[in-house]
């Protein structure tokens, strides 16, 4: 990495995998340098810091499906050979992306790493709309991968669907399927506990909304990936929720058949604090409860607030 200091590979430390996902699956991935990889919790912004790379990257506002950046550890989308015959074609800057814990991750000097971040209780609330909309295809794919005696689909597909009663089965201890607390708060912590590293950015869903140009500029500085001033609005504009929404059977195709509504369901209103119409009182102090028990001091406070208020998490304390 130009003009930074050498960090030796490291090897996973943390296996996950069950019907959904496969972190073993990234021991086939070969690097190259730049390569750049989002790794997220599920319903963070995902898809929004896909789409910001890739105007990057491609230099152009024209609608892109998104389908050339890859989930390597979603065994359910797509079979591994196929993955890696993908990206081994692409003679373009590559990105791929993962809903993995980063210590469940192979971490390379020169490959750039990108975590976003957002309020749990947002998240919940988007994570519900995801789950509520998963077409019957979806489903079925996942339901192939089932491992015997794996709960985890059956969880998934049957958890509630009313938002108080998924936010309470949510909150709940000792799970650690994707569609709970407990694993959200683990890939949260796996991120923040590495966030010196100069080869990992933070961003934070606040902050897209809030100062989306500047969080852009942000990124493209840590990519290394010079601004063109000419061609900068477009970019900008190319990369808004309303853009995406518009844009949205274009830039990701496979919605159309794994949600029901599309795209107009997976890019459904990219807002926050929808929790406060449902949440009561006793709701928000568990939340805090769970929240502070599981997460530092500072980690609360970024995820909470994101870098316009609570700082740049890289100089906050623990």
């Amino acid at each position: 990495m130009r003009g930074r200091e050498e960090i030796a590979n490291i090897a996973p430390k943390n296996l996950v995998k069950n019907d959904a996902i496969d972190s073993t699956r990234w021991s086939a991935y070969k690097p190259r340098s730049g390569d750049i990889i989002i790794g997220t919790a599920a319903k963070v912004g995902t898809h929004w810091v896909l789409q910001l790379a890739s105007l990057l990257v491609f230099q152009s506002p024209e609608p892109k499906d998104l389908g050339f950046a890859p989930w390597p550890d979603a065994q359910f989308l797509m079979p591994l050979d196929e993955v890696l015959n993908m990206i081994e074609s692409q003679a373009h800057r590559r990105i791929l992306f993962t809903h993995l814990p980063f210590d469940a991750l192979p971490i390379y000097d020169d490959v750039r790493y990108i975590h976003v971040a957002r309020d749990g209780r947002d998240v919940c609330r988007s994570l519900l709309n995801h789950l509520s909309n998963m077409s019957t295809e979806h489903w079925n794919r996942v339901d192939e991968n089932r491992l015997e005696g794996d709960a985890n689909q059956w969880a998934l597909g049957q958890s509630p669907r009313q938002p108080r009663e998924f936010f309470l089965y949510w909150i709940e201890t000792g799970s650690r399927n994707l569609d709970r607390a407990d694993w959200f708060f683990e890939t949260e912590r796996s991120y923040w506990s590495e966030r010196h590293r100069p080869n990992l950015l933070l961003v934070h869903f606040n902050d897209l909304k809030t100062d989306l140009s500047g969080e852009m500029r942000r990124i493209s500085a840590f990519l290394e990936i010079p601004v063109n001033e000419a061609t900068w609005p477009n970019l900008v504009e190319a990369a808004t929720f309303d853009s995406m929404k518009r844009n949205g059977a274009q830039i990701l195709a496979k919605a159309e058949r794994l949600f029901r509504g599309g795209h107009e369901t997976f890019f459904h209103k990219g807002t926050n604090e929808r929790w406060r119409e449902v949440l009561t009182e006793a709701d928000l102090e568990l939340y805090e409860k769970r929240a502070h028990t599981a997460l530092s001091p500072g980690l609360f406070n970024w995820l909470r607030n994101g870098r316009g208020v609570a700082g740049n998490p890289a100089l906050m304390p623990n």
